[in-house]
């Protein structure tokens, strides 16, 4: 397996476990009676799969081998909404350096096609929303 199928099945792992983990999020929120907040999530969930199908349809096409990986059950509980979304936006800081990651491969190995196919999977306004959302909460809590 060469460099780049690995590093993309590498991701894979982590979109697969993004989708659970989000639905666990949307859960929690509702539980606490934070219905808009939970109302998000259950739409990253299935971006998330999306994602991993996107990208095993870029690994099939092109004649390589995917690795469907193992997932574990997400947590369920958090001390407090700033933590929960703290997590989601290191989440997405880790998101973005695994693409920034499959990019640097890709041009690195010479495969443009890749690494047009990952820049138009990549969500670029996330972190922009994440932030804002994080923002607004850590404002709420010193109010």
């Amino acid at each position: 397996m060469n460099e780049l199928t690995s590093a993309i099945n590498q991701h894979l792992a982590t979109e697969f476990q993004a989708g659970p983990t989000d639905l666990a999020l949307s859960i929690w929120l509702r539980e606490k009676d934070l219905a808009g907040f939970s109302a998000y999530m259950p739409a990253k969930s299935q971006e998330e799969r999306d994602h991993a199908a996107r990208m095993i349809a870029c690994l099939a096409d092109s004649g390589e081998q995917v690795e469907l990986p193992t997932i574990e059950a997400p947590e369920r509980s958090w001390p407090s909404v700033q933590t929960l979304f703290d997590q989601v936006y290191d989440k997405g800081k880790g998101f973005t350096a695994s693409i920034n990651h499959l990019y640097a491969i890709a041009e690195t190995v010479g495969e443009r096609s890749a690494t047009a196919r990952l820049l138009l999977d990549q969500p670029f306004l996330e972190g922009t929303a994440l932030t804002h959302v994080k923002g607004g909460l850590s404002g709420a809590r010193a109010a």
